[in-house]
């Protein structure tokens, strides 16, 4: 019986051939998530704007819904819940209200009302306010920049400066698409939307250092053929282990996203954005920016020196 094959033993796909289109394309999504991002700006979570956490154990477990049922009828604006360790330990976040610390005070006493019974201890109310907001808010830029030139600096080493160069543009327009499209469905983006961000990073970077180390082998194995016909058969060449991973990451995100509840289905989101969108950047973008940063060939004799010099 024949076996199944997404892709084709050998498949022929002409990325380098498209690449304008590719380029094109991805202006546009860059340039339309800049716009989503001025015009309608981000949904920020507690974590950025300021407000209440409270932290308590309940009387039994799995309570949350209950939890979540009897908060929202406060009218306190956005409220999170999830679990904290254990499944009758569960921390609450209440968006900071409009006023003085009264106000947020009051929030409080009316949450604890609300919730009655259902709570055996309360262990932690903490009031997260706009300077703290600020700094978590600037530490999230600090970790995402910090990354991307951390990943500049290694593919630099790792190759040269032309791919380090080629992997931050597809990292780039991975971050700002995803910022894009919280942007347009009004998600809330906090800390674990950075998280998510940050791991999305990661995860284009991986398959973009895997392109890239196959036409680094290219490179030196074949010195006459065009640039573009070593890009693409490169590119081809690892495809298959492209997709199939892509695949196997998304069906454990889409299981996330569709039964890991209301906390993580923010992150969930972005994760599936993420992986697809890195992919198609990893492969459709990265690869071809080589054609246009004045990537050099190595000759033997460059590459025998170079392995003398490590030894």
């Amino acid at each position: 019986m024949p076996r199944f094959k997404l892709i084709p033993e050998k498949p022929n796909v002409n990325f380098i051939g498209r690449r304008v289109i590719f380029f094109i394309f991805s202006a546009l999504l860059i340039a339309s998530s800049i716009g989503m991002f001025s015009a309608k700006g981000l949904n920020y979570g507690i974590d950025f704007t300021g407000g209440i956490m409270i932290e308590i154990k309940t009387t039994e477990p799995n309570q949350i819904s209950l939890l979540r049922e009897r908060l929202s009828g406060l009218e306190l604006g956005s409220i999170e819940l999830q679990e904290f360790g254990a499944p009758d330990d569960i921390l609450i976040r209440i968006q900071r209200q409009d006023g003085s610390e009264e106000a947020q005070q009051q929030a409080v006493t009316s949450a604890k009302e609300a919730m009655g019974n259902i709570v055996a201890e309360y262990r932690r109310t903490e009031l997260v306010g706009p300077k703290v907001s600020d700094e978590l808010f600037m530490n999230g830029i600090y970790a995402v920049v910090s990354a991307m030139l951390a990943i500049l600096v290694y593919i630099w080493f790792r190759f040269e400066w032309q791919f380090g160069l080629g992997a931050v543009i597809a990292l780039l327009h991975d971050v700002i698409s995803t910022i894009g499209i919280f942007a347009l469905l009004g998600l809330e983006f906090n800390l674990a939307t950075v998280a998510a961000v940050l791991t999305i990073a990661g995860y284009s970077i991986n398959d973009t250092v895997v392109v890239f180390d196959r036409v680094r082998e290219n490179m030196r194995k074949y010195k006459v053929k065009p640039m573009d016909e070593l890009l693409n058969d490169s590119a081809n060449e690892t495809l298959s282990r492209t997709v199939v991973t892509s695949l196997t990451t998304l069906i454990a995100l889409l299981a996330l996203y569709m039964l890991g509840g209301s906390v993580i289905r923010d992150f969930s989101f972005a994760m599936i954005w993420g992986v697809l969108i890195g992919t198609y950047s990893s492969v459709c973008l990265a690869v071809p920016s080589l054609m246009y940063l004045g990537v050099i060939r190595r000759s033997s004799d460059d590459d025998n020196e170079v392995e003398q010099t490590s030894a």
